[in-house]
Formats: structure tokens, sequence, C-alpha cells
């Protein structure tokens, strides 16, 4: 897939599958413009360095001033990847408003605002590409995580409708929805768990690459489960 002079969002893009998706798209030849809150994150970043990388620190993605501001500053946009999200664990028992209302802002507040900015940004159209989740799509999977998976949810239904609402602007919205990934964090919050059976983050790399890409001149609305073999 050939990204060469063109320019992408990756939000969340410091992260364990943002890592990987830049990784990708840097060798596609893209321009990543990533904004992020994480200090360390990005210290640790392995592409911190690269001359076709610029990071944006404190950037509130749940802040619709703050998105519209950052991506009214990115030229020429074709492509604008919302991975930035969160998962948060709970029985609804002991989850009260405030963890629904966190899941919301953090999944899909983010996404909505960052797929609004990047829309008004893509002048000759472009592709958006959004992370939805395993649970959002099979509900029975998010017992004991209702609130993430409601938000993930809603994730999904903002990508379907918005495929619909703006291809007549040439912008193609897809998303997809990873179970686990193999990513360190989860390695250490589940040290026994099978990792093998975990999705690889360059696979689902790959996948999101091609949503996002100039190939991709058809699919539109899709919600592209990478499952793996969890």
């Amino acid at each position: 897939m050939d990204y060469r002079g063109r320019t992408v969002v990756v939000t969340g893009g410091t992260g364990g599958l943002g890592t990987a998706v830049t990784g990708a798209l840097l060798a596609a030849g893209a321009v990543c413009h990533i904004p992020y809150i994480v200090e360390a994150e990005a210290r640790a970043f392995a592409h911190r360095d690269h001359k076709s990388v610029a990071l944006y620190p404190q950037v509130d993605l749940a802040d619709e001033a703050a998105v519209a501001g950052f991506f009214a500053a990115i030229p020429k946009l074709w492509a604008s990847i919302h991975l930035a999200g969160g998962f948060a664990a709970g029985a609804i028992g002991t989850a009260a408003k405030a963890a629904l209302m966190g899941q919301i802002d953090t999944n899909l507040v983010t996404c909505y605002l960052c797929c609004r900015a990047a829309a008004a940004a893509m002048a000759r159209g472009g592709r958006i590409v959004n992370v939805s989740a395993r649970p959002g799509l099979e509900w029975r999977g998010g017992a004991g995580m209702a609130a993430y998976a409601a938000s993930k949810a809603a994730v999904a239904a903002l990508t379907v409708a918005l495929g619909e609402e703006l291809v007549r602007d040439g912008i193609l919205v897809n998303a997809v929805a990873p179970s686990t990934l193999d990513t360190q964090a989860n390695r250490e919050a589940m040290p026994r768990a099978d990792f093998a059976a975990w999705t690889k983050t360059e696979d689902v790399a790959r996948t999101i690459l091609f949503l996002g890409s100039p190939e991709n001149t058809v699919t539109r609305g899709a919600v592209v489960p990478v499952y793996g073999r969890a």
C-alpha cells in the first residue's frame, strides 16, 4: 500500500497498537501527525525521532476546541486513524455513573470529535478508520465490562452511520474490532493468559492500513472483526 506524499493523523499513536500502525504507515511512505497526553509513553515511542513523525503534546481529544484546533493545523489531511481509547472493567453493581461517563468520553466522544474534525479537514476526500472492540459487536462478551462494551458499540454505530453520510464527500469511514491485543500492557495485566492466541498488533495494523489507503476504493461503513485465534 502506497502512502507516499500522504498526511495521516494517528490518535493513540504512541500506544501498543499505535506503534505498530505508525511503523507500518512510515514504511508505506506516510507523514504521521500524532497527538498525545502521556509524556512517558511518548518518550518511549519507538518512532519519535523519525523525520516523518510530528508529535503534539497535551491534546485532550475529549475537548472539542482542542480537537478542532489540532486538526485545523494539519496540512492536506488524507487519513485519520482513531486508536485513542481506554478499557475499564467493572460489574454494574460497582461501576457507577462516573465509570460509564469515563468510558463514553474516552472511547466515544474522542472518536466522534476526531471524526468530525477530520471530515472538515479533508478537502478532497480521504479515509477515516476507527477502533471498536469485540464486545462492541458481540455484546454478551461485555459481561463484567458493560460500560466499555456500550461505548465501543457506540463507536461501531457511529462508524456505520458516518460511512453512509460522508461517502458523498469522497470520505470512506470504517473500523476494526479487535479481540484482546498482544501488547506489553495486556501481558502485564494478564500474565497467565495464552499470549499466542491474542491478536497481534502488526496484523491489525495491516488491516487498518488497507482501510485507510487509496487502494481501498469501495469499502465503507464496515466494522471488521480482527479476532485472531482468541
